[in-house]
């Protein structure tokens, strides 16, 4: 498909790679001789809305800059121009809500680096009713170094694992896959990982937690400290979505949650996963990721069935919001 829209133009960012013939991210800036503000941006997305959809799938990753975009209450006017379901976050990480559609990315410690994930993988049922399609950031504060969000196009990492781990890659697909882990009983923000279950599953009573885990495919285990362990499975190693070219997509986190403090990841039938195939696709993720430096004002679209993505390690200040969509 060839870009063909009068209200943008393509430009370039440092850190772009070429993928399967597409450029990700796709960067788009104002029109030569239009008007670089929030107001005529949110005109072009309004005509342009399919088209921008189909940006977004051909080259999973959108990055709007250059339109002055300024705070929470424009960022949520430009998410609202299209019209998409909002997904209500559920997890572990710990967020604040910012303004309507918008909430604070993951608040633990910047010091950390959040691994690579597809956002709520771990609570999408067979029918993906939970999972958003889309993740979209928006930068409010720019860090003075670090801070990139790193993303991985998700169907590399299968191709490459299917290559060195045929086998593996097979069987684990086939039984499918169990996750453990533990939240915490109140909220802990020095922790990536922090969210209380309260929070979590946005219940303060146990029996509606009980009921909201149940609908979203997990049982539950309180523990002496508050605090509960909840187990998921079986889950898919990779999954195929419509109108992505047949892409397998590596959809889990099993490199994330693999041998951790607070979870672990086996096979459904509760044998291991090998270390060294773990280790590896570790290796290979990194060697496939793409990242740029944030500026001021940009707006980042994730197609979120296409694409894992995480937080570089960063110093102070780093703001940026976040929004999930269908």
């Amino acid at each position: 498909m060839e870009f063909t829209c009068k209200d943008f133009k393509v430009g370039k960012c440092e850190g772009e790679k070429l993928v399967d013939g597409e450029t990700m991210p796709l960067v788009l800036r104002p029109a030569a001789g239009g008007t670089a503000d929030v107001a005529a941006l949110l005109v072009a997305l309004r005509e342009n809305k399919d088209w921008f959809e189909q940006m977004i799938i051909k080259n999973s990753a959108v990055l709007l800059r250059g339109f002055d975009v300024k705070n929470a209450e424009e960022f949520n006017e430009i998410v609202d121009a299209f019209g998409w379901d909002d997904i209500l976050y559920v997890g572990p990480a710990p967020r604040s809500h910012v303004y309507k559609r918008v909430w604070t990315a993951n608040e633990g410690p910047l010091s950390e680096f959040i691994y690579y994930h597809h956002e709520m993988v771990l609570v999408s049922l067979p029918n993906i009713k939970e999972c958003p399609n889309k993740v979209i950031l928006f930068c409010e504060t720019p860090p003075p170094e670090g801070g990139e969000t790193p993303f991985v196009p998700s169907f590399r990492v299968t191709e490459r694992m299917l290559e060195e781990f045929p086998d593996m890659v097979e069987e684990l697909d086939k039984k499918g896959l169990k996750y453990t882990f533990t939240a915490l009983s109140k909220n802990d923000t020095s922790s990536m990982r922090g969210r209380g279950w309260e929070d979590a599953f946005g219940k303060s009573d146990r029996a509606e937690a009980e009921s909201r885990a149940k609908a979203l495919g997990m049982e539950m285990e309180w523990l002496p400290n508050g605090g509960v362990k909840t187990i998921l499975g079986p889950r898919s190693l990779t999954k195929v979505f419509d109108g992505r070219k047949g892409r397998r997509m590596w959809f889990n986190t099993v490199v994330g949650m693999h041998d951790k403090e607070l979870s672990s990841a086996t096979m459904a039938d509760g044998e291991e996963i090998p270390v060294e195939v773990v280790k590896r696709c570790e290796e290979i993720i990194e060697e496939e990721s793409i990242q740029f430096k944030w500026q001021k004002g940009d707006v980042l679209f994730l197609d979120n069935l296409a694409l894992l993505h995480g937080r570089r390690p960063s110093l102070p200040p780093r703001r940026v919001l976040v929004a999930t969509c269908k």
